[in-house]
């Protein structure tokens, strides 16, 4: 199972640089346009690079999910026992679920609500963009579940776990 969610979490990482560099043309022709007479004004160069952006968010946050380098606060103090750390991250994990599962339930109502609509100006089908919320609940749950399934492992002692000293400023 690792392995396989290696290969897609690199996927998804290919498609994030491939997004990033996407976002360079649209953005590029509208400094160009506005500043030069090189080229002229393009409409849609906007809508495309938000449409981007929305998608390198949600692409990115599911990575950051895996590597675990997304936004989270310490507020209790680090205990040396690595069933209460366990249990810590557990809790973590449960929490990004629920808003992992949001996600993917109103994200696919959006899709639903945007089946029969296209962008204002490069009319593009909106659900292609309302997609990347659905996609981000799935792969936040597939990602959380390797998570979950560790930290179970350790709070029912058939890992040892980390060593304590290793983990400051870790998510593991």
């Amino acid at each position: 199972m690792k392995r396989v969610l290696d290969v897609i979490h690199l996927a998804l990482k290919v498609v994030l640089g491939l997004l990033v560099a996407g976002l360079l043309v649209p953005v590029s022709m509208q400094v160009l346009s506005r500043y030069t007479g090189i080229i002229p004004r393009y409409l849609w160069t906007e809508e495309i690079a938000r449409f981007c952006f929305v998608w390198m968010i949600m692409i990115g946050a599911a990575c950051a999910v895996r590597d675990a380098s997304h936004f989270d606060l310490d507020l209790l103090p680090p205990s040396a026992n690595p069933k209460v750390e366990a249990g810590k991250r557990l809790f973590v994990h449960l929490a990004i679920g629920l808003v992992a599962f949001a996600f993917a339930w109103y994200g696919w109502d959006l899709v639903l609500f945007g089946w029969n609509q296209t962008s204002e100006i490069a009319e593009l089908p909106m659900n292609w963009i309302y997609g990347s919320w659905p996609l981000a609940g799935l792969l936040f749950l597939l990602f959380l579940a390797e998570k979950v399934v560790r930290e179970v492992r350790i709070l029912s002692g058939r890992d040892p776990g980390p060593d304590p000293a290793s983990l400051r400023g870790m998510d593991v």
